[in-house]
């Protein structure tokens, strides 16, 4: 490399940068090659560089080639054009993506109607529908995006103007207690909900104005109270002041019975929420355009299921078909609505419960590791099919453990008993550590047993009074935190279609349908459910099937009572393929009673909901062929 370069001359400025002959640059201040082609910075000193010619070229004079003009840098200061570097950096370290405009985030809220009802504006029952729209939505655009999904699906919708209102009815236009301007996003933050809970509503402007005119009479007549209520977080508002002068013991007490009653206002309004619309928005998800197939046989339910939920085209989102195949190698198909769907959901819940990943009483089931099952990943199984069942419209299993359900749903809560336990050996070490009376045998008995008391970490000095904490810290080791791997493993199946969300959401709402319930079918509930189709009054087939209808009447008691071959459960499978009303809700059409006069046995079609009875001309006829005839179906005691 052969280079000139001349120093302390006064031709060269520190900041002057030379291009060397064989290609480079040359920072004088630095004293070294830098790498770059032409910055306009030394990456080593950080002076801003002005390119001199090529040093070495004899052609020009030296004062021309430390006179020539130097292109202007773009940047002023060493920091600004670091700066800029890092942003091509980073937008180089995202790849295209970096450059492409990020995709806004659609978040889903509630829209209502708000109508007069005596002399105030109220929410209209039944009107309340999802709506999908951007976080940063405006009152205006919110209010156009309402209407229009509102008169989408409610053609009757007068024509407006509309105003877009909060659910104390009053006007969206800022911030509930600040001057900001609506926005979505910052309501939502205002509020503490999550958008799914958000609710607005639209109202005519007509009546909006007419109970503002209302609310502006005088206020020395008083018998006229005009305000806009709300049925939607009640809990939200302040308390009212009270118009009567009280002793502060006095208004001390009134003020404890209203924050008792708006607690619970609250909890009535949580409860409110009916299980059934919350599952049919997860059913939303689901394409009845396509199918998963199942091919079942009523004494193998579990592994005909296991084959179709690993089959690489079922889907959760798809719609199911069920074949069951009976003894004589026929088969019966039931789609979207049909009965033989509800028939295998009931049956696979039923079998669910008994296998070897649960243990427990029968009604308060808990996971225990499995490690056969852990291999082939049966836990996930089990929560996929929970959840498909539940917003498929089949059964929810009634058997979990409320323990495991409170620890699912992020609830600390833990209420167990020895019995919970079905390994003897540990049942009677427990109760034995209860019974123990003095401080010296409860010591001796637990350093007798410290290996299991080891193994749970809580083998300690224990006192009398402690023993009950002990043993309840002992079964939560025992119930919960020993199994936590396969806990969460059935966590992921439960998020099949978004189940476990909505359920870690609503667990007031949908918790229960997990659990053990001792409520039972009853006969008026079901002569309640299944409505007669009639012939006309005056004919004899009215006249018999009105008979008829009083034997079905009596036929329910004596089921209810025990007094037949089946009970209730048997008859609702029977006619519907389940044993009691789902989740998500009797699935259209609603259940129907027919009548026959060519056979003297009962038939169902589970697709249509219709149970056919039989005209008999007693009652003993007519119990004996309704029992002949449920036990005799295909699949009666499988569930």
């Amino acid at each position: 490399m052969s280079a000139l370069f001349v120093f302390g001359t006064g031709s060269y400025s520190a900041c002057s940068a030379f291009r060397l002959k064989n290609g480079g640059m040359f920072c004088p201040s630095y004293g070294k090659k830098l790498v770059e082609e032409s910055p306009n910075f030394c990456s080593g000193c950080g002076e801003r560089l002005y390119h001199a010619s090529c040093i070495g070229d004899t052609s020009l004079p030296l004062t021309s080639q430390t006179t020539s003009n130097c292109p202007t840098p773009t940047f002023s200061t060493f920091l600004e054009y670091r700066k800029k570097k890092n942003e091509e950096r980073q937008k180089f370290s995202e790849g295209r993506k970096g450059l492409k405009k990020k995709e806004k985030r659609k978040v889903q809220i509630n829209v209502g109607l708000m109508t007069i009802k005596k002399g105030g504006l109220k929410p209209y029952r039944g009107k309340t529908i999802f709506l999908t729209t951007d976080p940063d939505a405006t009152a205006t655009s919110l209010l156009n995006q309402a209407v229009k999904k509102m008169k989408d699906f409610n053609k009757d919708l007068k024509d407006g103007p509309f105003l877009l209102l909060y659910p104390d009815g009053t006007e969206v236009i800022t911030v509930p207690g600040t001057q900001r301007p609506f926005t979505l996003e910052a309501y939502k933050a205002e509020v503490g909900k999550p958008y799914q809970r958000i609710t607005v509503f639209i109202c005519l402007k007509s009546d909006f104005e007419d109970v503002g005119e209302n609310s502006d009479l005088s206020d020395s007549d008083p018998e006229i109270v005009i305000k806009r209520p709300s049925e939607f977080d009640l809990a939200d508002t302040l308390p009212w002041e009270l118009q009567h002068e009280s002793s502060p013991l006095q208004k001390a007490a009134e003020y404890e019975v209203l924050g008792i009653l708006c607690l619970l206002m609250k909890y009535n309004r949580d409860t409110n929420l009916q299980a059934h619309g919350i599952i049919a928005n997860l059913a939303l998800e689901l394409d009845h355009k396509k199918v998963s197939r199942f091919n079942i046989s009523r004494s193998a339910v579990w592994d005909g299921a296991v084959r179709g939920f690993r089959r690489s085209t079922y889907s959760d989102n798809y719609d199911m078909f069920i074949k069951f195949n009976d003894d004589a190698g026929s088969f019966e198909e039931g789609l979207d609505t049909g009965g033989p769907r509800r028939e295998f959901l009931t049956l696979l819940m039923g079998s669910l419960r008994n296998r070897p990943i649960f243990d427990g009483p029968p009604e308060s089931r808990y996971l225990v590791y499995n490690s056969r099952a852990a291999r082939q990943d049966e836990y996930f199984l089990a929560g996929k099919m929970i959840a498909v069942s539940i917003v498929h419209g089949g059964p929810a299993p009634h058997f979990l453990s409320k323990n495991l359900v409170n620890h699912i749903t992020g609830n600390q809560s833990f209420s167990a008993t020895v019995e919970d336990v079905q390994d003897e050996e540990i049942t009677k070490i427990l109760h034995q550590v209860l019974k123990a009376e003095s401080e010296e045998s409860l010591h001796n008995l637990i350093l007798q047993n410290s290996t299991i008391f080891q193994t749970a970490g809580c083998l300690r000095n224990v006192k009398p009074f402690e023993k009950q904490a002990f043993v309840e810290e002992y079964l939560r080791w025992y119930i919960l935190e020993r199994n936590q791997s396969v806990i969460q493993r059935f966590k992921d199946g439960l998020e099949s279609l978004n189940f476990l969300s909505a359920l870690q959401q609503n667990s007031s709402v949908l918790a229960p349908l997990l659990c053990f319930s001792a409520k039972a079918l009853t006969a008026s509930e079901l002569e309640s459910m299944f409505r007669p189709d009639l012939s006309p009054a005056g004919s004899n087939k009215r006249h018999k099937e009105v008979l008829t209808l009083g034997f079905w009447a009596d036929y329910l008691l004596d089921c209810e009572e025990k007094a037949t071959a089946v009970c209730l459960e048997d008859l609702m499978m029977f006619a519907t393929g389940l044993t009691a009303v789902p989740p998500a809700g009797m699935t259209p059409p609603p259940p129907r009673i027919q009548f026959l006069s060519v056979s003297p046995f009962p038939v169902s079609n589970t697709c249509a909901n219709t149970l056919k009875l039989p005209i008999c001309d007693s009652y003993s006829i007519f119990k004996a062929n309704m029992d002949f005839g449920i036990q005799n179906a295909p699949g009666f005691g499988c569930s």
